[in-house]
């Protein structure tokens, strides 16, 4: 794969779905990427993801299908506490390592370490 077609959404799409389907409200992809999205913009916890999410929600639905609106502050907590972490930290760096040679001599600090901590 070539940079230009390698997205978040693609790589998340890889991470397998541990919910059961009843408990499938909203995609797992749409909750990684609000939660990257937000993290980016500095939220530290879920009520500020969930903030994050529904001041954007105009813009997220134009990539994100969100058939059940956006996730409350407790559903994108339990989803990070079920999934695993491993899966996620693998498809968020390949994303990283995908879009490094667009923005050669740049330097982006994102951590979601704080996050996947207050799960624990």
């Amino acid at each position: 794969m070539t940079p230009s077609n390698i997205t978040l959404i693609s790589e998340f799409s890889k991470i397998k779905d541990p919910r059961l389907d009843r408990q499938k409200l909203h995609n797992l992809t749409d909750i990684f990427v609000i939660t990257v999205c937000a993290v980016i913009c500095g939220a530290n916890t879920w009520n500020e993801i969930e903030q994050y999410g529904q001041s954007q929600h105009d813009w997220l639905k134009t990539f994100l299908e969100l058939p059940n609106g956006i996730p409350s502050h407790d559903t994108l907590r339990r989803v990070f506490i079920i999934i695993d972490p491993e899966e996620f930290r693998t498809a968020f760096i390949d994303w990283v390592d995908s879009i490094r040679p667009l923005l050669p001599e740049t330097v982006i600090a994102v951590t979601i370490e704080p996050l996947i901590k207050s799960v624990i």
